[in-house]
């Protein structure tokens, strides 16, 4: 699911910087989260793509790009997103 996440991301907005880190495990107790799946992700990005727009904005987009997966396995997204100019 990382892989499919940076492709889809990196297509969509040629992104400079992308960490995903799967943090799944830590939901595992959840009653609805089958176990070792995965379904929950933390995102950091910085791409051009995101200057101009506010922190909703910028949720939108990723989501409308992950639509799919949000559909599917991915129950939770953690986001930060960042243009280049912008300090972490």
């Amino acid at each position: 699911m990382e892989n499919i996440i940076r492709q889809k991301l990196t297509a969509a907005l040629g992104p400079m910087i992308v960490e995903i880190a799967n943090v799944s495990e830590r939901h595992a107790g959840h009653e609805e989260m089958p176990k070792g799946k995965n379904t929950h992700f933390r995102i950091k990005a910085t791409s051009t793509a995101f200057s101009g727009l506010s922190r909703l904005e910028r949720h939108r987009l990723v989501y409308d790009i992950l639509n799919e997966e949000l559909n599917g396995t991915i129950h939770a997204l953690s986001l930060s997103l960042l243009a280049p100019n912008e300090k972490k």
